[in-house]
C-alpha cells in the first residue's frame, strides 16, 4: 500500500486464525466472518468482501511458507507483481455485479476466462454460488466437482446459471461416472487438463471443477451464528469439502464420516461436519459455468517450476518473462526456460534452464543447475547448486538476535510425509537418499528429539536439520556443504550447531527482516533503473 501497488479506495483487514489447534481455512472462514463483525459491526451487511486465504504452512512450495501464498512473486510486472494484485485485477469486475456478501478464494489458483460482450457474472442469487470450469477428469479427482442439472444446462456459449445437483469433493473416477458428473463436450480446446495439452476438435469427457464461490450476506450471518454457538473450533474444516458437500438436493451426510482427506484425525470432526450439514442442508447451490475458462494451480514445487519456466499456456496467456525487474548480466545467455524475479545475478553467474530465482543475490562464481529454486538467498561464494534443488533462506529471531537458516531439499522430497516410530524414518527420502544415512553422514543422532513436532510426526518437516547461522551467505553455505555431503557421501559434521527444523523456522522467523533483504534488492534494482535512464 505504501508504495502504491494496490488499490488504495479499499478497506484491508488481515486475520490470523486464534491460538491453538489448526482450523483449516473453513475454520479461518468462520473466524473472518467474526473478525469482520467486531470491527465494523452491523456496518459489515452492506459490503461485498473479498476473502482470500494466504496459505497455510504451504509445504509443497515452501519458499512460499514464511510469507504465505498470496505474497508469492509472479515473474511479470515492473515492480513485480504479486498473487495478491493478480486476484484483484482478476476479480475487479465482481463487485458491481455482486449484493453484499462474501467471495471466498484460495492463494495458490489463478482463474482465466472470457465471456461474451454482453454476459456478466452476477453474484446477486440467495445461498451459495460457485464458478465452475470445464477440466478433465484427472483433474476433477484432486478438486471439487459439480454435479449438474441436466435440464438446466447446455454446454454452450460463454457463460451460463446453472442450478446444482450435489457437489462431489475429490472424488474417484467412479464416483464422477456414477453420480452423472460427467459431460461430453463435442469440441472443447480450453480444458483444464493435468498435462495442459487441450485436445481440439475431439468429443471429450469432462467435468466442471470448482474455484471461487460466493456466500450471500444471510448466509455468512447463518454461518456467523453457528461459530458462536460452538465455541472454540478444535478441528480442522474445508471451505470447499464441508461446506458445498452440504447444498444440493440430492446431498447425503455421507461425507461427515469420511476422514481419509484430514491431516488430523481430529476431536469432533465428524459431529462438526455434521451440525454442518444440519445447518446447511437445503441452501440453494448456483453454479456459473464458465465454458471458456481455464484453472490454473500453482500450489506445488513442481506446478511452480512448470508454469514459471515451461512452454505452459499460463505463461503465454499472462505472458509472463523470463526476467522481471532485476539486474541480469547482459553477458549471460537469455534462456526462455528461465525465470529470474527480483533478483540481482552478477556477471559470471550461470543458471540453468528450467530454474527459478526470486528475491535472490547470485555472485559471480555461482553455477545453479537446471529445475531449481533459489529463493530469499545471497550467494557470493564460489559453488554449483545441483539441479533439481530446493533452496530457500529464512531470517529468524531467536533470544532478540536475527539469524539466518537455510532450507535445502531436492524438489520432488515430500515434506508432508510423516511417519510415527523413529524405527520407521527410513522411508523418508532427503534427496534420493534415506534419512538415517543423511543423519550418520552428518553426525546427527536419530533420537526423538531430532523432531521439533510433539505429536510425533516425524517427517522432514519436523527434522532439525538445517544450521543456524549469524550471516545470510554463511547459512546458505552451510546447506549447500550438507546437500554436497549427501550427493559424494561424504562426512560434514552437523553437530556443533544449533538446528532447527522447517517447522520450527516459521515460529522463529522474522518477517521484518526478510521484507528488509528484499527491500534491499528493490531499491538497488530501481537506482540501476535510474542510472540506465540517465
Amino acid at each position: 500500500l505504501r508504495r502504491g501497488e494496490l488499490p488504495r479506495g479499499v478497506r484491508y483487514l488481515v486475520c490470523a486464525d486464534p491460538p491453538g489447534p489448526r482450523i483449516g481455512n473453513g475454520g479461518s472462514t468462520l473466524h473472518v466472518l467474526r473478525c469482520l463483525e467486531e470491527q465494523y459491526g452491523d456496518q459489515w451487511s452492506s459490503f461485498t468482501v473479498l476473502l482470500i486465504h494466504s496459505g497455510g504452512c504451504s509445504q509443497r512450495l515452501p519458499n512460499a511458507s514464511a510469507l504465505g501464498k498470496i505474497f508469492t512473486a509472479l515473474p511479470f510486472g515492473d515492480p513485480v507483481y504479486q498473487m495478491l494484485e493478480l486476484k484483484l485485477a482478476m476479480y475487479i469486475d465482481f463487485p458491481r455485479h455482486m449484493k453484499p456478501g462474501v467471495l471466498i478464494t484460495c492463494s495458490d489458483d489463478i482463474e482465466l476466462y472470457s465471456t461474451g460482450v454482453t454476459e456478466t457474472i452476477t453474484f446477486d442469487k440467495p445461498g451459495f454460488t460457485a464458478l465452475a470450469h470445464p477440466s478433465d477428469l484427472a483433474v476433477g479427482t484432486t478438486h471439487g466437482v459439480f454435479v449438474l442439472d441436466p435440464s438446466s444446462f447446455s454446454g454452450k456459449g460463454g457463460l451460463e446459471y446453472v442450478s446444482c445437483y450435489r457437489f462431489l469433493h475429490k472424488p474417484d473416477m467412479e464416483t464422477m461416472q456414477q453420480s452423472g458428473a460427467v459431460c461430453v463436450r463435442g469440441d472443447c480446446p480450453q480444458l483444464s487438463s493435468s498435462g495442459n495439452h487441450g485436445n481440439s476438435g475431439m468429443a471429450s469427457e469432462c467435468v466442471y471443477t470448482d474455484s471461487v464461490f460466493y456466500i450471500d450476506h444471510s448466509t455468512a450471518k447463518q454461518l456467523l451464528m453457528f461459530y458462536k454457538q460452538m465455541g472454540t473450533l478444535c478441528c480442522e474444516i474445508d471451505a470447499y469439502g464441508d461446506f458445498l458437500q452440504a447444498l444440493g438436493p440430492g446431498a447425503t451426510p455421507d461425507y461427515t464420516k469420511n476422514t481419509s482427506n484430514v491431516s488430523k484425525e481430529d476431536s469432533g470432526l465428524v459431529e462438526v461436519r455434521q451440525q454442518l450439514y444440519s445447518l446447511l442442508q437445503g441452501t440453494a447451490l448456483n453454479v456459473i459455468v464458465l465454458n471458456n475458462s481455464q484453472f490454473y494451480h500453482i500450489g506445488t514445487a513442481q506446478e511452480y517450476l512448470f508454469h514459471f519456466t515451461a512452454e505452459s499456456k499460463l505463461r503465454f496467456e499472462l505472458d509472463l518473462q523470463p526476467v522481471a525487474f532485476s539486474i541480469f548480466p547482459d553477458t549471460a545467455k537469455t534462456l526462455d526456460q528461465l525465470s529470474i524475479i527480483q533478483s540481482v545475478l552478477e556477471p559470471g553467474c550461470v543458471i540453468g534452464p528450467g530454474s527459478v530465482i526470486e528475491y535472490s543475490r547470485i555472485g559471480p562464481e555461482v553455477s545453479v543447475g537446471k529445475g531449481s529454486i533459489v529463493s530469499g538467498s545471497y550467494i557470493n561464494f564460489n559453488v554449483d547448486v545441483p539441479s533439481n534443488c530446493f533452496l530457500s533462506s529464512v531470517s529468524v529471531k531467536i533470544n532478540g538476535r536475527v539469524e539466518y537458516v537455510t532450507m535445502v531439499f531436492s524438489v520432488g522430497d515430500d515434506l508432508k510425509k510423516s511417519v510415527k516410530l523413529l524405527s520407521d524414518i527410513h522411508s523418508l527420502q532427503f534427496f534420493g537418499t534415506s534419512l538415517p544415512e543423511c543423519l550418520e553422514l552428518w553426525s546427527i543422532e536419530a533420537s526423538d528429539q531430532l523432531f521439533s513436532s510433539e505429536d510425533t510426526r516425524l517427517g522432514l518437516w519436523t527434522a532439525r536439520i538445517f544450521p543456524v547461522c549469524s550471516t545470510l551467505s554463511e547459512s546458505v553455505r552451510m546447506s549447500l556443504n550438507m546437500l554436497h555431503s549427501v550427493q559424494h557421501m561424504s562426512a560434514f559434521k552437523l553437530s556443533s550447531f544449533q538446528l532447527l527444523s522447517v517447522e520450527e523456522m516459521l515460529t522463529y522467523k522474522d518477517v521484518e527482516d526478510m521484507l528488509k533483504f528484499r527491500k534491499q534488492i528493490y531499491d538497488e534494482i530501481c537506482l540501476q533503473r535510474q542510472k540506465e535512464k540517465s
